[in-house]
């Protein structure tokens, strides 16, 4: 339903694209045919088959999200560059990470047929309830992250005006259509659609931000006058708190808080479902090298985009929603329909709201993925097929799909943001059991169970203890630092008591002589590339998870 406020022009521009994008969803089982797509390869990962440029535009449009072209300009204005520009220098240091370890993982993962990280997990330690720990940590740390990109598409259509009415299946009946529009193409092409439509979202991306950035600042008085009107509205106090209203440039007392959060969301972002995902899809392992060397492009444009944040500022943009309520969330929308024509604020919704798309069809197949082969093949049913894999992997994406729609209609849009907050603080616990395990194995696997449960409890109730304007628990992802005194990055601090439980009790249980499983793994997997011979071999004996077959062990 729309209402007098509506933005017609940018309606229809936004309607146009969105339904392009849908006819390429939907055309995307012809991209990089495969025979069939009924089993994990395939449907879940596009046979592994994406060169470079295939694999940038599908990373570019997983990792940056239409929440976080909303979110991080959002917190610039909001409440200024700890709590918003943090996000530029992570992703800087993020792609060095990417390039040391994710070329091993793509290469056991090619030799063995692993699809997710849980995978390798157990066939590095031959441990159930390690590889069921990392499982359903990256599945329910994904299902708010699928969440807020709906969120970013009711931003946008909030703006352009509609979903006015009190009828709830009116007033959401566009969130309804994209939904189920997202649900049929992700069902029927599997990961190749967002790989496709990722091309158009990036080429929107990059106009939009790219005109943005060129245009507004000599529309609000230049530079000079949007730094200033931004350091003037962060040193403004804050009536309701007594405290300045945010940072213009962190202080000394914020530096922990400005550094842990971007080195701890860096080592975070790739251990996400759907990060793997889309890094395993890649042709070769040399594709996700010239990824992390080439990826560094997004974080300039996200730069522009997150001053964008000050621009709005400088322009005395008021983002209200149709409920009457501010609401920041809306502040890079309403700065271009407040700026520009309605035909070039339509693109710059499309943006958004394809932005959306993508990473919502990659998370739901990783979340997916995730559940087929570590939840419903180990421990529900051993003797599946891939074909059932599949199965269950396509019906468990239109699911996480339904769950995210539920949680965005009945939840209050700010607990979809602390929960994601707390999936970044969860999905860091995952990160010795995976990334150290690519080097070596002397941690032992119950260490790093016993590590990770101790870290998730601490980062889940640390989580719980703070407070913001708007609610008495969850509140955000800040926390005293023990022993500091210094505000820090809740998921840093149970990471390093992580890591502290995790070298102890290997320590005591190596002196003890506990076995530590059998490693299905040879020195020589983790540099294996495309076209290794030794990839088309029976790996039946060597990992049953790699096949089809029951697992003996």
């Amino acid at each position: 339903m729309t209402d007098a406020s509506t933005n017609t022009s940018a309606l229809v521009v936004l309607v146009a694209l969105f339904l392009l994008v849908t006819v390429l969803g939907f055309m995307a089982t012809r991209f990089r045919r495969a025979e069939k797509l009924d089993n994990l390869e395939e449907w879940g990962l596009g046979g592994r088959k994406f060169g470079t440029w295939v694999t940038w535009f599908l990373l570019g449009g997983d990792l940056y999200t239409a929440y976080t072209f909303v979110a991080v300009p959002a917190a610039m204005f909001a409440t200024g560059a700890v709590a918003g520009f943090f996000a530029v220098p992570y992703t800087i240091m993020l792609y060095p990470i990417i390039f040391i370890f994710m070329a091993r993982l793509w290469s056991v993962s090619h030799r063995h047929g692993y699809v997710t990280t849980a995978d390798f997990v157990r066939g590095r330690y031959d441990d159930r309830q390690l590889s069921l720990a990392v499982a359903v940590t990256g599945f329910v740390a994904t299902m708010p992250y699928i969440a807020l990109q709906l969120v970013g598409i009711q931003a946008v259509l909030e703006v352009a005006g509609v979903g006015g009415g009190d009828n709830i299946v009116e007033k959401d009946a566009p969130l309804f259509i994209a939904f189920a529009i997202l649900a049929a193409y992700t069902y029927s092409s599997g990961l190749r659609a967002p790989a496709v439509i990722a091309f158009v979202k990036d080429a929107l991306i990059y106009v939009v931000i790219i005109v943005a950035i060129i245009y507004l600042p000599g529309q609000v008085g230049g530079w000079d006058a949007i730094f200033g009107a931004a350091k003037d509205k962060m040193e403004t106090t804050n009536e309701a708190t007594g405290a300045p209203t945010g940072s213009f440039i962190p202080g000394d007392g914020q530096m922990w808080a400005y550094a842990t959060l971007g080195l701890g969301s860096a080592m975070a972002l790739f251990m996400y479902p759907h990060s793997v995902t889309a890094s395993l899809s890649s042709a070769s392992r040399n594709t996700i090298r010239r990824n992390a060397a080439i990826l560094p492009a997004y974080s300039f444009v996200l730069g522009l985009l997150a001053l964008l944040g000050w621009v709005a500022i400088a322009a005395g943009t008021k983002p209200v929603g149709l409920d009457g309520e501010p609401n920041a969330q809306l502040v890079i929308p309403q700065l271009f329909e407040d700026f520009f024509p309605g035909w070039f604020a339509g693109v710059a919704f499309a943006a958004i709201a394809i932005g959306a798309l993508v990473p919502a069809a990659i998370m739901s197949i990783a979340a997916a993925n995730t559940f087929a082969r570590n939840i419903y093949k180990e421990w529900l049913r051993k003797d599946a097929t891939p074909q059932q894999e599949a199965k269950v992997s396509k019906l468990m994406s239109l699911l996480v799909k339904a769950f995210a729609l539920v949680f965005v209609l009945t939840l209050d849009k700010q607990n979809a943001i602390n929960f994601q907050l707390l999936g970044g603080i969860w999905i860091l616990q995952t990160f010795p059991a995976i990334v150290f395990s690519l080097y070596t194995r002397w941690f032992h696997r119950k260490a790093l169970l016993a590590g990770w449960a101790v870290s998730m409890v601490y980062g889940t109730y640390a989580a719980y203890g703070v407070s913001s304007a708007t609610t008495d628990h969850f509140g955000g992802s800040l926390a005293e630092i023990p022993g500091l005194g210094d505000m820090g990055y809740i998921a840093m601090t149970a990471f390093a008591l992580n890591l502290v439980v995790t070298v102890v009790l290997t320590l005591v249980l190596r002196q003890l002589g506990v076995s530590n499983g059998r490693d299905v793994t040879v020195p020589s997997d983790y540099h294996a590339d495309a076209g290794d011979p030794r990839v088309d071999a029976d790996l039946a004996v060597e990992d049953p998870l790699a096949t089809g077959e029951p697992d003996p062990r």
